[in-house]
Formats: structure tokens, sequence, C-alpha cells
């Protein structure tokens, strides 16, 4: 199993971006949580195979109809905990 880490930056908040980023995650079996963060950003924390994680990533970077994209930032790391399922929080 591989992790990455995502913030995402731009109008990302109030746009249905997380409701958005759990259905994609869940269609594509990726487990982890997606969050907004006070900077306006989101986090999003992906569990899954390399491969699968890499089109998860490509597909979320463009953000849903109403959202604007600024950055995308990633971080591979050593998963510290396994989630199960894909959950929103805050």
């Amino acid at each position: 199993m591989h992790q990455v880490n995502i913030t995402i930056t731009g109008r990302v908040q109030r746009v249905g971006f997380r409701y958005w980023v759990r259905n994609i995650a869940r269609k594509l079996g990726v487990n982890g949580i997606v969050r907004n963060l006070d900077n306006g950003g989101l986090e999003v924390i992906a569990q899954s195979d390399e491969d699968t994680l890499r089109v998860f990533v490509n597909t979320i970077s463009d953000g849903p109809p109403l959202a604007l994209v600024k950055e995308v930032k990633t971080k591979w790391v050593k998963p510290r905990e396994k989630f199960e399922g894909f959950e929103i929080l805050r």
C-alpha cells in the first residue's frame, strides 16, 4: 500500500470539492480522508496502490466545475495508519 498527501489551493471550498473527491476516491477504491484547511485550501490523504493513486491525483487536480485550482502539492509518504473507506472531515 502507498500513501500520498495532497494539498490543493485556490477556490476549493464551498464548491462541492470534498464531496467530488470522495466520489472519485470511492469509484477508484482509494481509502483516506479529505478536509478543509484553515487557509482556504484542502488536504487529501489517500491510500491505495501506486498506479491507482497516480490516476486519482491526476483526476482530482482540475477540480469540479465550480472550483478554480491554483496549485496541487503531493507528498508520497509511508503510511502510518490504515484508512478504511474514504471520508470527509470537517
